[in-house]
C-alpha cells in the first residue's frame, strides 16, 4: 500500500467516526455538566445549615417570649381575682369597712400585700346636702416580679 492510500483510507475512516465521536463527546460533556450541578459544594451545605440554625434559635426565642407572656397574664390575673374577691368580700359583709387593713395572700406566684383604706365619702347633693353611710374604699396590691416592685389598685364606694 502507497502511503497517499494509507492516508485516504485513515481520513475515509475518520469521517465515518466523526458522528460517533462528536456524540461521544457530547455525552461526556454532559455527564460533566450534570455532576456539577448534581452535587453541593461544602460551602452551600454549610451555609444551608446556618440559616436553618438560625431560624430554629429564632423560633425557640419566640416560643420563650410567648411562654413569659403568657405566666406574666396569669399573674396579672390571680392579683386581679385578688382584687376582686376582697371587694366582693367587704361588699357583702354587714357593717362599715375597716378603715385600714392588711393582708398577705399566696397567689402560688409569690405573696401579694393586700392593703385596704376606708374612709367616709364625704359626698354632697347638688344643693349642699352631706351624704352619709358612704365609704370610700381604696385597695392596693403589691407584689414583686423579678425584683421589681409591682401594684394594682382599686376604688369603690360602700353603702350602709
Amino acid at each position: 500500500m502507497r502511503r497517499g492510500n494509507l492516508e485516504t483510507m485513515l481520513d475515509a475512516r475518520c469521517l465515518m467516526l466523526a458522528p460517533e465521536i462528536k456524540n461521544q463527546v457530547s455525552r461526556i460533556q454532559h455527564l460533566v455538566a450534570k455532576k456539577k450541578t448534581a452535587a453541593f459544594a461544602l460551602y452551600e451545605v454549610l451555609i444551608g445549615l446556618t440559616i436553618f440554625a438560625l431560624g430554629v434559635l429564632a423560633l425557640g426565642r419566640a416560643v420563650e417570649n410567648c411562654l413569659n407572656a403568657s405566666a406574666l397574664s396569669e399573674e396579672e390575673d390571680r392579683v386581679r381575682q385578688v382584687l376582686a374577691n376582697r371587694m366582693a368580700e367587704i361588699q357583702a359583709t354587714p357593717g362599715f369597712p375597716d378603715a385600714a387593713k392588711e393582708l398577705k395572700i399566696d397567689t402560688g406566684y409569690g405573696v401579694v400585700q393586700l392593703i385596704q383604706k376606708s374612709g367616709p365619702a364625704e359626698l354632697k347633693e347638688a344643693d349642699g346636702t352631706q351624704l352619709d353611710r358612704i365609704n370610700f374604699v381604696t385597695l392596693n396590691a403589691r407584689w414583686t416580679r423579678s425584683g421589681i416592685d409591682q401594684s394594682r389598685q382599686i376604688e369603690f364606694y360602700v353603702y350602709r
